[in-house]
């Protein structure tokens, strides 16, 4: 496990706590947009932090912190997590993960084991369009990668203590019908956000463009008769 990065304090990363964010290095997807993309492809070029680095920073900051996120690249690309994820549950840390939804394998593990508090899976696009939204060629052979999305939706909605389902609208990648197949792909969920587009100065020569409020909201109209909550982040 290459853990990368860590901002000592959050106030969005973890919805309603005042939080830590660990970044773990690496990830199997190369989405366009991702604004990580140097931790992705090149963690080794960040600052590495020890699992005791983290601990010991956790301690110092009890009655401080009251959350932890964990996010990356793709977190669960590391099937030794658990160490990084008992030592902070004890001390009393809920945890909030970010994943792709890639290994609903290992999402099972971390929820049968109770070390994840919340869940932030993304759902990148509809299945038509999901590998182009990836980064991934589309005559790539990846086994069984919608049946992974699906068990992991599935796991997360019928087993996990909290979660969300979120979305980053890319206007060059998103359309409408994206946003039908999602809204079948998550139907019954309990929380759903939209995020819109945002670039920055390593991204200003990518063919993408964030979406007017009025276009968010039309997404999410919708997918909106198929969730019990739906929201718009970042405008």
């Amino acid at each position: 496990m290459i853990i990368s990065g860590l901002q000592k304090v959050t106030l969005l990363d973890y919805p309603e706590h005042i939080a830590c964010t660990i970044f773990l290095g690496h990830c199997n997807l190369r989405c366009p947009f991702c604004h990580n993309m140097e931790l992705v492809t090149n963690p080794e070029h960040f600052p590495t932090y020890t699992i005791q680095d983290i601990i010991s920073f956790l301690k110092e900051r009890k009655g401080r912190l009251n959350g932890v996120a964990i996010t990356g690249g793709e977190p669960l690309l590391n099937t030794d997590i658990v160490d990084l994820l008992k030592p902070i549950k004890e001390l009393g840390y809920p945890i909030k993960l970010d994943t792709n939804g890639f290994f609903p394998d290992m999402i099972e593990k971390l929820i049968d084991e109770k070390l994840v508090d919340k869940f932030a899976m993304d759902i990148k696009s509809g299945f038509t369009n999901y590998l182009k939204v990836c980064g991934i060629n589309e005559n790539a052979k990846i086994d069984n990668w919608q049946e992974h999305i699906k068990k992991s939706i599935n796991l997360l909605m019928n087993k996990a203590l909290d979660y969300e389902f979120r979305t980053t609208c890319v206007k060059n990648l998103h359309t409408d019908d994206d946003f039908y197949e999602i809204k079948e792909m998550i139907k019954g969920a309990k929380n759903y956000f939209l995020q819109d587009y945002k670039s920055a100065p390593d991204m200003e020569k990518l063919p993408f463009s964030p979406f007017s409020k009025d276009e968010l909201m039309h997404f999410a109209d919708i997918v909106r008769d198929s969730v019990e909550n739906i929201e718009i982040r970042g405008i």
